[in-house]
């Protein structure tokens, strides 16, 4: 029997059955579009969040309080032993390849303008906070460049805070207040969007000593650092802790760079896109329980059929692959059809809801089509071997 006969005999045996071939297939098929479908969400989830963080630069340090391992996440929401001062923000700005140094405490208060009052985050930093981190300002100036220890009592608004309170008015030069304490409005920012569900809008900008105050906080919530991009990051962090130990006296602090944050939050996201990619997997072992169930189903039903193939010749490992090149070609055809639906899916998706985070995984994608491939042969296995090992004169008796 040559080649071509065993895969012009297969298809004719799909074939044949068409209904039973294609809810067959169909197992695999919905196995596969999980699979596409879930680790898509899982890679889009990933470039959402390494754009997130990537929008303002790549060349940030984040210098938290406390000696503490942390996953990007801060270490100094509550105060400690040791804080960070803003005397320390002003010392890094000497260690080798700074560009800038920001000192930042952020929370919660209510902020009143015009008989309107809401209640917003308060991020009270450095004057270079908008050179650092690539914010634009449409009206006035940014944070005046004071002394950090005796800053005036300025404000800049986000641009839902300023719409909300002023609408199209100019809020320049005006008086307001946030936390009960006056401030002078001298910018508004450009619209920035959301970060990881932040709303950078629905912000305002208070000198880092005045955050201090009005949040009674002893020390900082961390120093960020902007760093020349074309300097080694190893030397750029050893200099910061040298000008630290140098003050504190001992590494009471925790130094993030943020290669290692999106390094950390890439793990996370990488076990869990392949944990629901198992899941998705649990499907395509479902449907090679079904392609088993019906090869079995076939060999019975087609004794007789390969009892005549035996009397004419046909030699066992012709059987066999006869019946192997049958669950191969259910479980391909039901890999592809499965996989052209899932990325049909994802680009409707893309298409209907730009903002929804769904990215093609090749890696998984091809994997998905080959795990179908073999489960389709293993499925194929015992039935395929059981027709061949049957003897043409008992298979010829059952017609």
């Amino acid at each position: 029997m040559l080649l071509r006969d065993v895969i012009r005999f297969t298809a004719q045996s799909v074939l044949a059955q068409r209904m039973r071939s294609a809810l067959t297939a169909l197992g695999l098929g919905i196995g596969v579009t999980a699979v596409v479908l879930l680790t898509s969400i899982g890679a889009g989830i990933n470039l959402y969040i390494v754009e997130q963080f990537t929008q303002f630069g790549t060349n940030t340090i984040a210098v938290q309080p406390g000696k503490a391992s942390t996953f990007g996440i801060s270490a100094g929401v509550l105060n400690s032993v040791r804080p960070l001062s803003l005397q320390d923000a002003e010392a890094l700005k000497r260690a080798p390849y700074v560009l800038h140094s920001v000192p930042a405490v952020s929370g919660a208060a209510s902020v009143k303008a015009r008989g309107r009052e809401r209640t917003v985050n308060v991020f009270a930093v450095g004057p270079q906070f908008d050179q650092a981190f690539k914010f634009h300002v449409s009206r006035g100036s940014f944070l005046p460049n004071d002394d950090l220890e005796r800053p005036r009592a300025v404000a800049v608004l986000g641009a839902r805070v300023y719409s909300e309170l002023y609408g199209s008015a100019n809020p320049l030069n005006d008086r307001i207040r946030i936390g009960g304490d006056r401030y002078r409005v001298v910018g508004v920012m450009e619209p920035k969007g959301d970060m990881l569900g932040i709303d950078l809008d629905d912000t305002v900008y208070i000198p880092a000593a005045s955050g201090l105050a009005l949040f009674n906080r002893e020390g900082l919530h961390e120093i960020d650092i902007l760093y020349d991009e074309r300097a080694p990051v190893d030397e750029v962090i050893a200099g910061i802790k040298r000008i630290l130990l140098a003050r504190h006296g001992g590494e009471d602090f925790t130094i993030i760079d943020q290669q290692q944050m999106l390094d950390v939050l890439g793990s996370i996201i990488g076990v869990l896109t392949f944990g629901i990619a198992v899941l998705g997997g649990i499907s395509l072992l479902v449907g090679g329980v079904g392609i088993f169930t019906i090869m079995t189903i076939a060999v019975r039903e087609r004794t007789p059929e390969i009892g005549l193939l035996r009397a004419i010749g046909a030699k066992r490992r012709h059987i066999l692959q006869l019946f192997l090149g049958e669950a191969v070609l259910l479980a391909g055809l039901g890999g592809i059809a499965g996989l052209l639906v899932g990325l049909g899916i994802v680009a409707v998706v893309h298409l209907t809801i730009p903002a929804m985070p769904a990215q093609i995984a090749p890696v998984y994608v091809v994997l998905a089509e080959t795990i179908a491939v073999i489960i389709g042969l293993i499925a194929g296995v015992l039935p395929a071997h059981r027709a061949a090992a049957l003897e043409p004169l008992e298979a010829l008796r059952t017609e």
